[in-house]
């Protein structure tokens, strides 16, 4: 049986917040220390702001240390379908910021020197069926011309030059996307943070908090496990870990179960076969399959093999279904070693798409679908920007953010089997 631990954690000694004593203001409390709330906690502290986060278990515990690490352009849904949601200038805009984002990323990593194995190895998502490869000309298409960015197909006789698999019915690439250690890169953004002046909180849950002046500036109390304290304003970067401290955001999210296995260290002869470019790549089905070499030659082969957050249960489920459909896509791993598994949970929002903005009075940035690396980070300082100039460029906040139909959902996730079964039922037909 493989070890049910996070890889990426073996690889990196994380950070540990000095125990101070909680101060009696804050110019911002941010909740949650991952991607989005470190990337902002920089931010903001490099601004001169009294900085405050507060985790409830330790620096990039959740989802920031336990993904892919794919750093990723676009978003979950297809340009065409955006432009039917949204129109195309919005589109464009969000488009142009989902490029940005790899920029955001690649300018922390240098500007705080975080060793974090990045590399711009693009990206290839692999169609399951004739019709999704159909989709990708179009797509193409769409994309040159409205947002003058240029993806490649790849026909089905060329594929063997990106992946060596004989399933898919053909590929799309773009050469912006970046690969990089997760637990690596949430480790350097909290010393970064640290190093600029926020105080992380680790072990303190936020358990409510309401709105309250002081010395006529609004602001809010915010009660901890540890004591409370007051803060002027307040981030919640909480994404698939939202709680009950925070009802309004957690009723509009979905926590959704991912899970990811590893094998063993791979020759570097069986490597180039399987992913001759290195790619970060995920093929077109919803109940989709990501896959990926780390900077040492394992192969990291994760998916929607529960969808249900991570439990002991789930996990052991989890690694036989993900081997299973590793060998699906790769033969040549039949007799290969999985030496890890781990889950993680992500969260989506009922309209798949990213959400930023101020919800009674608070700020908040989430619902990244599996393109939080990226996204995270580039909102964690655009709300950064938006807290501390009072103005930002954020598309996503411009968006509606749609809670569940009918009012049917109060932040516990009932109905994710019969999700589960309808994505792959959508899977089958489409």
């Amino acid at each position: 049986m493989p070890k049910e631990l996070n890889y990426w954690l073996t690889t990196v000694q994380m950070p540990t917040a000095p125990a101070l004593p909680l101060p009696e203001s804050a110019d911002i409390a941010i909740i949650g220390a991952g991607f989005t709330g470190l990337a902002a906690a920089l931010s903001l502290a490099k601004r001169g702001a009294k900085v405050v986060v507060l985790e409830s278990e330790t620096i990039g515990w959740g989802a920031s240390s336990r993904n892919g690490g794919m750093v990723l352009t676009g978003m979950k849904l297809g340009v065409n379908k955006l432009i039917s949601m949204y129109g195309r200038e919005l589109t464009r805009r969000m488009y142009a910021a989902s490029l940005e984002t790899i920029g955001s990323v690649e300018r922390i990593v240098n500007e705080e020197n975080i060793a974090c194995d990045f590399s711009r190895t693009g990206h290839l998502e692999v169609a399951c069926k004739q019709a999704h490869f159909d989709d990708y000309a179009r797509q193409v298409e769409v994309i040159a011309r409205e947002f003058n960015h240029q993806l490649r197909v790849v026909p089905r006789d060329q594929l063997r030059g990106e992946i060596g698999s004989g399933i898919y019915y053909g590929g799309m690439v773009d050469e912006i996307s970046v690969g990089l250690n997760p637990a690596r890169y949430v480790a350097g953004l909290g010393v970064a943070a640290m190093r600029a002046g926020a105080q992380i909180c680790e072990g303190t849950r936020l358990q409510n908090m309401q709105r309250e002046s002081r010395d006529a500036a609004p602001g809010f109390k915010l009660n901890t496990a540890r004591g409370s304290f007051w803060a002027r304003n307040v981030l919640v970067g909480t994404s698939g870990y939202t709680g009950a401290a925070t009802p309004a955001l957690r009723k509009k999210i979905i926590p959704i179960g991912s899970f990811i296995i590893t094998t063993e260290v791979l020759s570097d002869a069986l490597a180039r076969e399987l992913s001759p470019r290195n790619r970060q790549i995920y093929d077109s089905k919803n109940y989709l399959y990501y896959y990926r070499l780390t900077p040492d030659n394992r192969m990291l082969f994760g998916g929607r093999a529960a969808f249900f957050p991570e439990t002991d249960q789930t996990i052991r489920k989890s690694a036989e279904i993900l081997r299973l459909g590793m060998i699906d896509v790769y033969p040549q791993l039949r007799d290969t070693k999985v030496e890890y598994v781990w889950g993680g949970t992500l969260d989506f929002c009922f309209d798949i798409m990213p959400h930023a903005g101020q919800i009674d009075g608070v700020y908040f940035a989430l619902g990244y679908a599996g393109h939080g690396v990226a996204m995270a980070t580039y909102q964690g300082e655009k709300m950064a920007e938006w807290i501390a100039e009072g103005k930002t460029d954020n598309p996503f906040a411009e968006i509606p953010f749609p809670g569940a139909p009918l009012g049917l959902y109060n932040g516990k996730p009932w109905f994710l089997p019969f999700a589960g079964a309808y994505y792959k039922v959508l899977d089958w037909v489409s």
